[in-house]
């Protein structure tokens, strides 16, 4: 009798791999999102050889393919306009059919504990923002904190639509994100992936070949201690909460992140790394917006967290397809945590309906630091995004010059043909100059869109 019992166990055991094997990674599921009118990619396991038939109902178009010796198996379907919600179908010895799902906007939430940030954790009108958070055209996907030593080829969680319930713990700049866009794009719906871990530098969120194989970015890697909060090992939380990610077709990824590497002196070689190697394995060049830090008190350096902001400034002219948000006017220099996260997600929104979906014509970016022109003991600075510039006190005292010797000194400030004028009697030859160069300055330089200008300092 137990001799029986065992075989019949085993038959089921046996029985449920032959016959029950057709799956999928669990960012695949009931209520996501998928990107519109693209060619996306859908793909899982299912046992060697197996005939998997997939049929979309938008369009009831069949698509087969047999899966791999190695027990694998990819399809590429055309999704059509924004719509929904709509079922997939995928059949082989069993069959999984995804419900209400959306065809729309998705995009990559990622960074450190200011993407992560929701309302739960007291954002400014959370209680607020939460009561009327219920829109089924928006869509969550949660990945949990978790690290790996090795590329992962799943990862826990689901997509759930926007409530009260499932908003106050998902990101405030990504929920903030995806309310603006709906605006100006006319409803469509909004698929959001949020991948974040407080206290992380930039190095633990990309391959971790990618910093071995670069000297100095190996370098920079070997200055990071072991923190309590979080892992500092480069390539961990890529494997666990990115690699299951690619190939997920994606409209671009937002970023918020870069107080953890205060104190790097390459934080733009760093960036621009994690950015070539996530379009690199996505195969596709997705804008990639991010979040200048906010200037805070940072340890006994007056110069680390400027540094920092001035790295990101400068990833600009070096990477393509790249857009940056400041918040020093709605941040506090004695608050890493800034409680106004629904405006810094709708300054991305308004960046992404302006460069990416080309419907917003508005001023959407700060004035940034373009050229310098020297006149005897004159200098004149030029900006990009300068319409309507003016200091937000009539003048300023943010502006410093220095001569050969590198020795900055205070400069007396005007204002003339969207240009900044700047002397100083200390400095009869000037050859640099900064702007707002401290930790905690707050730039006091504004465009007509009342948008501030980034810190920077010239070569």
């Amino acid at each position: 009798m137990r001799n029986n019992i065992f075989k019949f166990v085993f038959f089921l055991m046996i029985s449920g791999t032959m016959m029950a094997n057709v799956s999928l990674p669990n960012i695949f599921g009931d209520n996501m999102v998928l990107q519109r009118n693209s060619e996306v990619k859908i793909w899982g396991w299912a046992n060697p050889k197996e005939e998997i038939k997939l049929v979309s109902s938008w369009n009831n178009q069949e698509y087969n393919v047999v899966a791999t010796n190695q027990a694998q198996w990819e399809l590429h379907i055309k999704t059509p306009e924004a719509g929904g919600p709509y079922t997939i179908s995928i059949k082989g010895y069993n069959e999984v059919i995804l419900k209400n799902i959306l065809i729309g906007e998705v995009w990559v939430c990622a960074g450190q504990s200011n993407m992560e940030m929701s309302a739960s954790w007291g954002i400014e009108n959370g209680e607020e923002e939460m009561k009327n958070a219920t829109n089924p055209n928006i869509r969550f996907f949660t990945v949990p904190k978790l690290t790996a030593t090795t590329p992962q080829n799943n990862l826990l969680g689901n997509w759930t639509e926007s409530t009260p319930e499932t908003m106050k713990n998902f990101s405030a700049i990504g929920y903030f994100f995806a309310k603006r866009l709906r605006e100006d794009l006319k409803n469509v719906p909004i698929g959001l992936i949020s991948s974040n871990w407080g206290g992380t530098p930039a190095e633990i969120w990309m391959l971790e070949e990618v910093v071995q194989n670069d000297p100095l970015l190996l370098e920079n890697a070997k200055k990071l201690n072991e923190q309590e909060y979080g892992p500092r090992q480069p390539g961990r939380a890529y494997n666990a909460m990115i690699y299951a990610l690619v190939g997920f077709k994606i409209a671009g990824t937002l970023w918020y992140q870069g107080e953890s590497n205060v104190g790097s002196l390459v934080y733009d070689k760093t960036l621009s790394a994690l950015i070539s190697s996530w379009r690199k394995a996505w195969q596709d060049e997705f804008p990639f917006y991010f979040v200048q830090i906010a200037p805070y008190k940072t340890g006994n350096n007056n110069f680390s967290n400027v540094t920092v902001r001035n790295s990101q400034r400068k990833i600009l002219n070096e990477v393509p397809k790249t857009g940056m948000v400041l918040t020093s006017d709605i941040s506090d220099t004695i608050d890493i945590h800034p409680k106004n996260k629904k405006s810094v997600g709708i300054r991305l929104a308004n960046l992404a309906l302006a460069e990416t979906y080309k419907v917003n014509f508005n001023l959407v970016n700060g004035p940034l630091f373009k050229d310098i022109k020297i006149e005897k003991n004159k200098v004149a600075v030029s900006f990009d995004y300068a319409d309507g510039l003016h200091f937000k006190n009539k003048t300023s005292n943010q502006f410093e010059l220095a001569g050969a010797d590198g020795n900055f000194y205070p400069a007396e400030t005007s204002i003339k043909n969207n240009e900044v004028i700047l002397t100083s009697k200390k400095v009869p030859n000037p050859v640099k100059v900064r702007f707002a160069w401290g930790n905690t300055i707050q730039p006091d330089l504004f465009n007509k869109a009342n948008l501030p200008a980034s810190c920077f300092v010239t070569d």
